[in-house]
């Protein structure tokens, strides 16, 4: 059987499309953005600067100014949480994070934690939501960031970040996004939803990997921050070092085409996973679908299977490309942070498989994929 990818919340195939548009700049356009003496250099700077335009476009940015380019959504986090700290008012020492963040986020405000800052992390409700009144409680005048991702990466529930930015601001402070897992898949809009700052990546919209970029607001409110990466001054000071064109040119490719076809694409993704969601439920009643499901990212199914763990299932299902609700290390299992954050049990939580659907998913692969689970599912319960 042809391997199936049903993972597209771990990454993304670069879109042909992209990739088309990457290649020159490996050969022809091949120079460095910053060379400002000779043409070689003002073509790739000038690839970079319309690929800000089109990034800011999809976000909604109303200034490419405001788009810093990174190597990926790790490093945005890292310089939205650190940079904003590191270069508050001392009297603000405070950073918020939601207990399902993704690990960078997670491990950042921890670093940040040993180095003296304060931290604060918020539980969700059982859906995996944040709620802005327990924020509101939780905010105090020394909190100078409040961090709660756009969607979540396991379970792929929404936030609701336009009502949690109008809780942040009453207290002055400010809001960063972690938004590479909704990217394209939702209407995030910067402006519109008073994001302050917001981590995005390519290789979660059909783009390159190694590449991202953070969004940062210029004014009402101007946000600062501490560079963490010095030596050369790139990006208004903020990320030093020599941009990596092609990649960028392709993460400006990828969110033309998510704001082109997004929209479309979203509703037949869903369709997808629904279809897949509806073929699981009716064969094994007693699986359970975590998350939100009015709220919840349109490639996202993410399914407890009691009694059968997690890592057995996935090895069974050979060909089939879908990923754990479990991070497991070669020594011991560890349940899902998230699920567990949901109030869902360790053992429960060890069997947990996450189904991502995307732009190049079938209907016939649906149906390969549902029928090769069932068969699974129900052979493995045999055995017990």
């Amino acid at each position: 059987m042809p391997r199936i990818f049903l993972d597209n919340h771990s990454t993304t195939p670069v879109d042909p499309r992209v990739l088309e548009a990457m290649l020159p700049y490996f050969s022809e356009h091949f120079g460095n953005a910053a060379s400002r003496s000779h043409e070689y250099g003002w073509d790739a700077n000038n690839a970079v600067q319309a690929s800000r335009e089109s990034i800011a476009a999809l976000v909604g940015a109303t200034s490419s100014k405001e788009i810093v380019f990174t190597s990926g959504a790790t490093e945005s986090n890292n310089l939205a949480l650190k940079g904003v700290l590191e270069s508050s008012d001392p009297a603000r020492n405070r950073v918020i994070v939601s207990a399902i963040e993704h690990k960078s986020v997670l491990d950042t405000a921890a670093h940040l934690h040993a180095k003296g800052f304060q931290v604060t992390t918020l539980p969700v409700n059982a859906l995996g939501r944040v709620d802005p009144e327990r924020l509101r409680e939780a905010l105090t005048d020394d909190t100078a960031l409040v961090s709660v991702m756009l969607a979540n990466n396991e379970i792929g529930t929404v936030q609701p970040i336009f009502e949690i930015a109008s809780v942040v601001h009453e207290r002055g402070a400010l809001l960063h996004v972690d938004a590479a897992q909704g990217l394209g898949s939702l209407d995030f809009n910067v402006e519109g939803m008073n994001v302050d700052l917001a981590s995005l990546s390519a290789h979660k919209i059909y783009g390159p990997k190694g590449c991202g970029a953070l969004y940062v607001r210029s004014k009402r409110p101007r946000v600062r921050l501490s560079p963490q990466i010095h030596g050369g001054g790139h990006e208004l000071g903020l990320r030093s070092g020599t941009l990596n064109v092609p990649a960028i040119v392709g993460f400006a490719r990828a969110c033309e085409l998510m704001q082109k076809e997004g929209a479309v694409e979203r509703v037949r993704i869903a369709s997808l996973r629904d279809a897949l969601e509806t073929r699981l439920l009716r064969a094994l009643p007693q699986i359970v679908v975590n998350g939100d499901p009015m709220n919840r990212l349109c490639g996202n199914c993410n399914v407890i299977f009691p009694n059968i763990e997690s890592g057995t299932l996935i090895r069974n299902l050979g060909d089939v490309a879908v990923s754990s609700g479990s991070a497991c290390s070669s020594a011991t299992p560890e349940p899902s942070y998230v699920l567990r954050a949901l109030g869902i049990s360790t053992a429960m939580a060890r069997c947990s498989l996450r189904f991502g659907v995307g732009r190049f998913n079938t209907q016939a692969e649906i149906e390969v994929v549902a029928e090769r689970v069932v068969d699974e599912v129900e052979r493995l319960g045999n055995l017990h």
